[in-house]
This record gives C-alpha cells, structure tokens and sequence, in this order.
C-alpha cells in the first residue's frame, strides 16, 4: 500500500469519526443547569443598600461622595485594611 493511499484512508476514517462524534452530541438530550436558587431570606446589610444605590446612580456614583465613601468601606472590609476616612 503506498503512503499516499493510507493518507487518505486514515483521513477519511478521521472525517467520518468526526462526523459520527457531531451526530451522537447532535442527538444526545440537552441538559438543562439546575435553577438558581432564589434566596428570599438573605438580610441586606445596610452597607449592601448604599452600594445597590450608589450601582444604580452609574457613572454619577463616581462623584458622589456617599458613594466614594462606601466604596472604600468596601474595599477596606474585602481587603482587610484599614478604613479611609473622606
């Protein structure tokens, strides 16, 4: 058998693998994720409330005094620093 002819049969047995492998995943069940669950029962901190509102104002938070203030609270408490005073 020459190298030429055993190219093209392995190609060929790989084009027809691939397209045997589409097919099965093509006919397989799609799986749905499970919901989210939807905590109803979690408490809002009031440092929550300020940032909820401070998100909500967008690019006006960012000179919104309030809004510097809680975001470094924020950023004092994930880092585990010390809180800047403004």
């Amino acid at each position: 058998m020459s190298p030429r002819l055993s190219f093209r049969l392995a190609a060929a047995a790989f084009a027809v693998l691939a397209i045997l492998i589409a097919t099965l995943q093509a006919r397989r069940p799609s799986t749905t994720p499970a919901p989210a669950s939807t905590n109803t029962d979690r408490v809002v901190t009031p440092q929550a409330a300020r940032l909820a509102r401070c998100q909500s104002l967008g690019a006006a938070g960012a000179e919104d005094p309030d809004c510097l203030k809680a975001w470094d609270e924020a950023r004092a408490q994930f880092l585990g620093t010390k809180k800047v005073e403004r």
